[in-house]
């Protein structure tokens, strides 16, 4: 199915799948997606805020040049995802198991991965803004090619890759979250 223009405002799809679908141009405001599944879709200018994607599991899912804020995607599945340009303002990925999964020339906004599990999961050309890190497990976490503001967590991040920039231009972020005195 093609959904171009729909407007899904108020939407109340819970638990249901979506199988091979695009939504371009679509309008996902306040929608419930929560225990959802998407499989092979694509969602191009899609705009939203107050989506609910709690409990929902997305595979092979493209995201491409929309527009979304305070997306609520705890707990979530994410395997072989793209987000491709846009912004996303406040996305909650507490809990989430991420795999492969890619985010390229975006910003994020309020990212929250805390307790989240992450086995391949990359930002190029990104720049996060305020996101949050701790008792999760990121082996595979990659923010190497993202610029990185004011971040929170960060001694929590375990097993992920920081450019040597990055180390650098957090150093004061953090010897402060580990409670280390530097003297100049």
């Amino acid at each position: 199915m093609r959904f171009e223009g729909t407007d899904f405002t108020g939407a109340h799809a819970e638990g249901h799948t979506f199988l091979e679908c695009a939504l371009v141009g679509a309008t996902l405001d306040d929608a419930h997606l929560e225990g959802s599944r998407w499989s092979e879709c694509e969602w191009e200018r899609v705009g939203g805020v107050g989506l609910t994607l709690a409990e929902a599991s997305l595979a092979d899912l493209t995201v491409e040049g929309c527009r979304l804020a305070a997306v609520s995607a705890w707990g979530s599945t994410w395997r072989d995802v793209t987000v491709r340009g846009g912004k996303v303002d406040f996305l909650n990925l507490r809990g989430a198991r991420l795999k492969d999964v890619v985010f390229v020339d975006c910003v994020v906004v309020e990212l929250d991965l805390q307790e989240a599990t992450v086995d391949g999961l990359s930002f190029e050309g990104c720049t996060l803004q305020q996101a949050t890190f701790g008792r999760g497990r990121y082996a595979g976490l990659d923010l190497s090619g993202a610029t990185l503001r004011s971040p929170v967590g960060l001694a929590g991040l375990k097993g992920a890759t920081l450019s040597r920039g990055q180390v650098i231009d957090l150093a004061d972020a953090f010897a402060a979250e580990l409670g280390i005195t530097v003297a100049d």
